[in-house]
């Protein structure tokens, strides 16, 4: 097998991107401070077509040279609002009638890869600060809260992969 090059894959420029059909998801940064995984959940948003990402609090925001390092151009092809507070960006996006879910461990998660989204549906998924998680005022606003299912010594994973497996198993769901 012979590796495909880049003239191969057909990739879009970021005005066909952003032409194009986006997944009804929205993926909020709850206060996520290393540049690093910012700019990898650009990359897996722009990957996976995601509609739009939040970044609330802490958050840094493009333009960026740390971001734009793993991002690698993701960030201006993939939408994005700044909101101060995490909450604004939770009564927003209630206000446009997406189901938010927060990326944590609770009591009374439901586990992702039990959750089956419904079609037609739009998904709001919240992940958090990389020590503390999402905020628990947040996980209080928020319409129901995903879990990740574990089975190592570890009981976290970084925010980045995290947050891609929440978007791939709504990309799979929902595309």
């Amino acid at each position: 097998m012979e590796k495909k090059t880049i003239w191969e894959m057909g990739r879009d420029t970021v005005e066909e991107y952003r032409g194009k059909e986006k997944l009804p998801l929205v993926v909020v940064l709850d206060n996520v401070r290393s540049l690093n995984n910012i700019g990898s959940i650009f990359r897996t948003s722009d990957a996976f077509r995601v509609k739009e990402l939040c970044l609330c609090g802490i958050t840094a925001a493009p333009p960026s040279p740390e971001i734009h390092k793993t991002a690698l151009g993701a960030e201006d092809s993939v939408a994005w609002r700044y909101f101060a507070d995490t909450m604004e960006a939770v009564e927003y996006l209630k206000g446009q009638g997406f189901t938010v879910c927060a990326l944590e461990q609770v009591n009374g998660s439901v586990l992702l890869d039990g959750f089956a989204p419904a079609s037609g549906g739009k998904y709001a998924v919240i992940a958090g600060h990389e020590v503390n998680g999402v905020d628990q005022r947040v996980v209080d606003a928020c319409d129901l809260c995903l879990e990740i299912p574990q089975e190592g010594t570890k009981h976290s994973l970084n925010v980045a992969v995290s947050t891609a497996l929440a978007i791939w198993h709504f990309y799979l769901r929902l595309r």
